[in-house]
Order: C-alpha cells, then sequence, then structure tokens
C-alpha cells in the first residue's frame, strides 16, 4: 500500500498471513481494476460507456483466469501460495457469468494483486498485469 495512505490514516501494516483471503481478493480486484482504468484511459482515452466496456473484457473473470493461466509459471513460490490460497478461498456467492474453474482463478489472481499491493510491491502486482496484458496482445 502507498506509504502516504498509512501515513494519513495513521495504519499499521496489516499481517498479511492472517488476513482471509477473500480479503486480499477484494483488495486485489479494486486495484486490478483501477491499473486496467488507468492503462485504457491513457492509451485511448475515450467516452465513459466505451472504457467501461473496453475494461469489462479485462476485468471479467474469463479475462482473469486466462491471465492466472499465463503468469503462473512466472510467480515465486511466495506468489504461487498467495494466489493458491485465493483460488481454493470458498467465496460466498459464485461467479455471473463464468463457470467454477474461471472463477477460482479469477480470485486466485486477485488475492496476489491484493497481497503483493498490501505489501508495498506494486510494482510487482503492475509488472505481472503488464504481462497479461502482453501475452492477450493490449
Amino acid at each position: 500500500m502507498e506509504k502516504s495512505i498509512r501515513e494519513a490514516f495513521d495504519l499499521k501494516p496489516a499481517s498479511l498471513k492472517s488476513l482471509p483471503t477473500l480479503s486480499l481478493a477484494y483488495v486485489g480486484d479494486a486495484v486490478y481494476e483501477l491499473i486496467v482504468r488507468t492503462v485504457l484511459i491513457e492509451r485511448s482515452g475515450g467516452k465513459n460507456g466505451a472504457l467501461h466496456r473496453k475494461a469489462i473484457s479485462y476485468v471479467s473473470a474469463r479475462s482473469q483466469a486466462l491471465m492466472a493461466e499465463y503468469l503462473k509459471p512466472f510467480l515465486t513460490e511466495e506468489e504461487e501460495a498467495v494466489f493458491r490460497r485465493g483460488k481454493n478461498a470458498k467465496p460466498e456467492h459464485g461467479a455471473k457469468n463464468a463457470d467454477e474453474r474461471e472463477y477460482h482463478l479469477a480470485t486466485g489472481l486477485e488475492a496476489l494483486i491484493g497481497y503483493l499491493y498490501l505489501d508495498s510491491r506494486k510494482e510487482r502486482a503492475i509488472e505481472l498485469i503488464k504481462m497479461g496484458f502482453e501475452h492477450a496482445g493490449d
């Protein structure tokens, strides 16, 4: 997490290993979407409706699952363990537009991104997402 956020709100770094995995995914979902939106607005601008439709193509469980599968060989042991925790988590609800396997892979990716962000390793999260984008041809 940005040091300035911790300072502004007088937050102490959380023990990431003790945080619920779905909490990591909750943060990772927001971080992932913020990165996607930033890339889209910087690359193409456009109207909000078009940006939203394009963003959905990146943030869907299906897209995230494909990215997760591609990135797995590039993860460190620590990252793989966090990803696996997220993938194996039992969410309260299922995906609307994806099968169960895709949903679990996407949750694993989101948990990993959340973990990296909260561990002040935003650059690594960005590096992984960029690799996924490049693999997808974007």
